[in-house]
């Protein structure tokens, strides 16, 4: 049997981007996928794009084969509590909170159910999501579903679950900490003569360009940055003056400090 339904409990920032994936995919159409929120929050804008939009979260994974859970740490024991006796072994339940373990999610909602850990990042919403995957049943049929729906949104890496802070950092936090290297790249463009939309125009087609480059087997960075610098010439004195200035460093500095807070959002 095929996913037919989704439900979405938690239409944040990050719950939104699924939804968006999924339809902009064409997996779905918006009225197969329930969305929920809190009851302080409206639900007119989503209901305006299609979708099945609720406060009541029993109500929303009902007729659900997957259940997309994308609430904030803080609040899965209480969304747990809630559905707790109201899932079945058939659905499928996927958590999008980071931090929070699957044999924590096992300790309320029980065994037996397939469970899986998914960190996308916001790219997930345009297809173009890397998405890492742990699950408590590898070799399900279930999951199995799920993995294939999830590549038409992007790439899928199945990782230890002891990996997930790791790649919450550099997948999920990374889309943040890339846009903001188009954006420095943007202004030096400014600086240099050029519009602000024609600057982050050359930067951000420059930067689809690098990964494309990557995207080939048995491509490396450096051996791609030796193909652009020459001896005595403009690329290596701007590479070896960011590097005097801490580009690498801060980089690498910035990802091993956002790892290093990961246990604080429980």
């Amino acid at each position: 049997m095929s996913i037919k339904k989704v439900a979405i409990l938690g239409g944040g920032n990050i719950g939104m981007a699924i939804a968006e994936g999924l339809v902009r995919s064409g997996a779905f159409k918006p009225e197969f996928i329930a969305i929920t929120r809190l009851k302080s929050q409206p639900l007119h804008d989503i209901r305006k794009k299609g979708y099945r939009a609720t406060y009541n979260n029993v109500e929303a994974i009902r007729q659900a084969d997957v259940i997309f859970m994308a609430v904030q740490p803080r609040q899965y024991e209480d969304l747990l509590k809630e559905i707790k006796g109201h899932v079945t072994k058939k659905q499928t339940l996927v958590s999008v909170i980071s931090a929070i373990t699957i044999s924590q999610i096992e300790s309320i909602i029980g065994k037996g159910y397939v469970i899986v850990r998914m960190m996308p990042n916001t790219a997930i919403s345009v297809c173009e999501s890397m998405t890492c995957l742990a699950t408590n049943q590898t070799n399900s049929s279930q999951f199995k579903k799920l993995e294939l729906l999830l590549q038409k949104l992007g790439k899928t890496l199945l990782i230890d679950e002891k990996m997930m802070a790791a790649a919450t950092v550099l997948g999920a936090c990374g889309i943040a900490f890339f846009l903001r290297m188009i954006r420095a790249a943007s202004q030096g463009g400014i600086q240099v003569g050029f519009h602000a939309d024609q600057a982050q125009f050359i930067a951000a087609q420059t930067a689809r360009g690098a990964v494309a480059l990557l995207s080939r087997p048995g491509a490396h960075p450096e051996d791609e940055i030796d193909k652009v610098t020459t001896p005595l010439g403009v690329t290596i004195k701007g590479l070896n003056e960011m590097e005097h200035q801490g580009l690498s460093s801060a980089i690498i500095k910035g990802i091993v400090h956002s790892y290093n807070e990961f246990d604080k959002l429980t």
